[in-house]
């Protein structure tokens, strides 16, 4: 492990925001944020992406289309539970009303909120760095 302390770390960054909702930049948006989850486990964390809770649950739900009734029901609020649960948020990529929101709450709660992974830490002993 690179650093002592531990985190959970949520990372937040756009979903929907300037895909128009089309599914393979919905899907590209999820994986921008999955690609700086290995990083930050590499540097002793514990990455939590809320997609990966929220988008099999909304499925389950009968969500036939993104921003329904069961979607909106369940994708913000389970970031937000998940945000209680974490120690802290990794804010990445351009403008996000929600990734904004978790942002904003986490500050409330005292959270430490990172927007370079460079600034998390730990990041630097994986990558040889002082």
């Amino acid at each position: 492990m690179a650093t002592e302390q531990a985190f959970m770390i949520l990372i937040a960054g756009p979903y929907r925001s300037g895909t128009g909702d089309d599914p393979a930049r919905l899907a590209a948006n999820v994986r921008a944020m999955e690609e700086v989850a290995l990083p930050l486990f590499q540097a002793g964390h514990i990455p939590v992406v809320g997609e990966w809770f929220a988008l099999p649950l909304v499925a389950l739900a009968g969500s036939t289309q993104v921003g329904d009734e069961p979607f909106n029901a369940i994708f913000h609020p389970i970031a937000e539970r998940l945000l209680d649960r974490c120690d802290a948020v990794l804010r990445i990529g351009g403008p996000s009303q929600g990734a904004d929101e978790m942002v904003r709450i986490a500050q409330e709660q005292g959270k430490p909120v990172f927007y370079r992974l460079e600034d998390v830490p730990g990041y630097a002993a994986i990558n040889g760095e002082r």
